[in-house]
């Protein structure tokens, strides 16, 4: 009876590549796996796991710049639909041939679709991206500032009395500003009370603050979603926290029903300061370069 010769220059405990996988050592691995596993060790140690930590920081950054946006969940999803059926189809190895052609077209179809769904999220990581300031305003004139609209809004909530006033910083607000009445005048507490009172024909849209100016009033801010909101919240809320989620403006409003003061700064809105705690805050943001607000909720 002739035995098959085993094949010349073969040595038992050699690597034996079959349909895809890999037969080592008596155990098997996927091809694609291994192939990984030996390209990663051709590389020195050091180099592997620098480039793993920043992959590792900027799918952190993506996540945490969508954390708390309508994208957030969709992403997650997406991205772990993708990675079960890349894992699907590598395992398959020529198995799977027509569902890795499909698998192929879909990542250019959902390349497409990521540009159109998330194009407000992309539009604001623009514009943070362009955000450069060398300059700062100093102590003296952020605390003078911050005392003439804290003095304003503290009349405003407790004569309920509705407010909206943003205040810019990097990204420039001139765009919304043509839409409202141009003022140009020097901040005062009581052209605010003036413009924020109820028989003023301005008073229901906001107020654009650049460099201790106002610079205009009537403004219509960019809406947020009302999903974003709870019902309790109106208009202006909803005009303040949209402000905030396209450009690093610091946002500050006074409810017309209750008398609340609330902030809102990179998409995040806080509520139910006192006067003091929007004093501290409105110094410390326009001092320091833009970090997220604190989100927190509080009875209206």
């Amino acid at each position: 009876m002739l035995v098959p010769a085993w094949p010349i220059g073969r040595a038992v405990g050699e690597t034996e590549i079959s349909r895809g996988s890999v037969i080592l050592m008596g155990t098997t691995m996927p091809g694609f796996l291994h192939n990984y596993l030996r390209r990663l060790t051709a590389h020195q140690w050091w180099v592997v796991l620098l480039e793993m930590l920043l992959i590792g920081v900027v799918v952190y950054s993506v996540l945490e710049f969508l954390r708390g946006t309508r994208g957030a969940r969709l992403i997650k999803g997406v991205g772990l639909f993708l990675l079960i059926a890349y894992t699907i189809i590598r395992l398959g190895g020529d198995k799977l041939l027509r569902v890795e052609f499909l698998f192929s077209r879909l990542l250019v179809f959902t390349s497409f679709a990521i540009v159109v769904v998330f194009q407000p999220e992309l539009r604001r990581a623009m514009i943070r991206l362009g955000e450069t300031r060398f300059f700062r305003p100093n102590a003296g004139s952020a605390r003078k500032a911050v005392d003439m609209i804290c003095e304003s809004v503290e009349y405003c909530a407790r004569n309920r009395i509705g407010a909206l006033i943003a205040i810019e910083r990097d990204v420039g607000l001139a765009g919304l500003t043509e839409n409202g009445t141009t003022l140009n005048a020097d901040l005062s507490a009581e052209l605010l009370d003036t413009i924020f009172w109820p028989g003023s024909l301005l008073h229901d849209m906001g107020v654009v603050i650049r460099e201790g100016k106002i610079v205009a009033a009537g403004v219509q801010f960019p809406l947020a979603e009302g999903g974003e909101l709870s019902q309790e919240m109106g208009a202006r809320h909803r005009a303040g926290l949209g402000l905030a989620q396209e450009t690093d403006a610091v946002v500050v409003i006074v409810s017309e029903e209750t008398g609340t003061i609330s902030i809102a700064e990179r998409g995040q809105l806080t509520r139910g300061l006192t006067a003091e705690e929007l004093r501290d805050t409105l110094v410390t943001l326009l001092r320091r370069p833009a970090t997220p607000v604190t989100a927190r909720s509080a009875a209206a």
